[in-house]
């Protein structure tokens, strides 16, 4: 069950995931001079999932993106009590495929006879060890969004600087910059290396903003270095392709 997010582009809102695709939003998103604008779902709507679902006698559990980057982990906390606390919220401290992996995460353990006490601890322990690195190919969309000058941006686009971000404790900080695509893909390669000495057990998901080039690239790359159980690739929500910008993408694991 999915409650979503909402984001208005070029003057109208839409429900992601329901009335408009990824492909469908990154065209919207290139083309409109102002950044799109992203909201939380309300209390309501959470608190009527959780009440349908509880009505059906299922336990629930509820996995939100990163509280540092949005008010809906707070929204759910809220639909919980007008639900009369009928679910478990989770903040999976993350966004993308990061959040992904946790809801496939707990699939598998609830498949295996877990019960929702002993899927939360193993989930904490899962988003603890979690990775996730930010592959920001353009500033466009920092510096619509006010975070970044324009003559900065500007700089940036004709030196072909690439900024990768990590993702700590569900915020987001700045690890290094690149200039150059192919110099950038190998450094991301090569902090996946410091991360973690075996994979064994790891799943990678890949997001993208309309770039699957460069997303099969990373993926191939990772299989052949690093070994791991599988390699995803998706593209990403309009949420958090608002913050990525043009070729953006998030590698979590």
């Amino acid at each position: 069950e999915v409650v979503p997010l909402k984001v208005n582009v070029g003057g109208k809102e839409y429900i992601e995931g329901v009335d408009i695709s990824p492909p469908e939003f990154y065209q919207r998103m290139f083309a409109a001079k102002v950044l799109p604008k992203t909201s939380q779902p309300a209390p309501a709507d959470f608190a009527r999932t959780f009440s349908k679902l509880s009505a059906q006698g299922d336990s629930i559990l509820c996995l939100t993106i990163s509280s540092k980057l949005s008010g809906t982990y707070q929204s759910a906390c809220t639909g919980n009590t007008l639900s009369g606390n009928k679910a478990v919220i989770f903040d999976t401290l993350a966004g993308s495929l990061g959040h992904g992996l946790q809801i496939l995460k707990v699939t598998e353990l609830a498949a295996k006879g877990y019960s929702l006490d002993e899927i939360v601890r193993e989930l904490e322990v899962y988003r603890k060890e979690m990775t996730i690195l930010i592959l920001l190919d353009t500033l466009e969309n920092i510096v619509k969004g006010g975070r970044l000058g324009k003559f900065q941006g500007s700089l940036a686009k004709v030196l072909n600087i690439k900024v990768l971000l990590e993702g700590v404790e569900g915020a987001v900080e700045l690890r290094t910059k690149v200039r150059g695509r192919k110099r950038f893909l190998r450094k991301a390669l090569e902090v996946i290396g410091q991360r973690r000495s075996n994979f064994d057990d790891r799943t990678f998901g890949i997001t993208h903003v309309d770039n699957l080039e460069d997303a099969k690239f990373l993926k191939e790359a990772i299989l052949e270095k690093y070994q791991p159980k599988d390699v995803i690739i998706n593209t990403m929500g309009a949420t958090m392709a608002t913050y990525a910008g043009r070729n953006g993408m998030i590698v979590s694991f």
